[in-house]
């Protein structure tokens, strides 16, 4: 997807080890194709306002930032509520398709690729309803 995948927990390095070799292999089945990095005093954490100072973590944050640097997705949920792959899948190709026709196609609620798409303009303001049931 052209993309780069990476993890960031207060966890050290032993930890994800150990994780990485107990658990994530077991439940994928093969060696986790991204870095973990450990955040042990929570400074990327709170760089992305994912930090949590009472539980001494970070939240369960999922950023999708451009090759120039700028976030385009963000969501954050609690510690103990699980995320999407799929979801996130969804999302990246979603900028992707936006960032590659330069806006000039953009990606409607639960868009997945091949699927229609809206041409911003001033006709389609207040029209969206009858492009989109085409």
């Amino acid at each position: 997807m052209n993309a780069e995948v990476l993890t960031i927990s207060v966890d050290s390095m032993f930890v994800h080890k150990v994780w990485e070799e107990q658990e994530l292999s077991k439940i994928s089945q093969k060696k986790v194709p991204f870095p973990m990095v450990s955040d042990l005093n929570g400074t990327i954490g709170k760089l992305y306002n994912v930090y949590d100072e009472d539980l001494k973590l970070n939240l369960r944050g999922t950023f999708i930032i451009d090759p120039d640097g700028i976030v385009q997705a963000a969501e954050i949920l609690s510690a103990g509520a699980g995320r999407s792959i799929a979801e996130t899948i969804r999302k990246i190709q979603a900028v992707q398709h936006v960032k590659c026709t330069n806006g000039a196609e953009v990606t409607p609620v639960n868009w997945e690729p091949g699927k229609q798409v809206l041409k911003p303009s001033p006709e389609l303001a207040g029209n969206v309803w009858s492009v989109w049931k085409k």
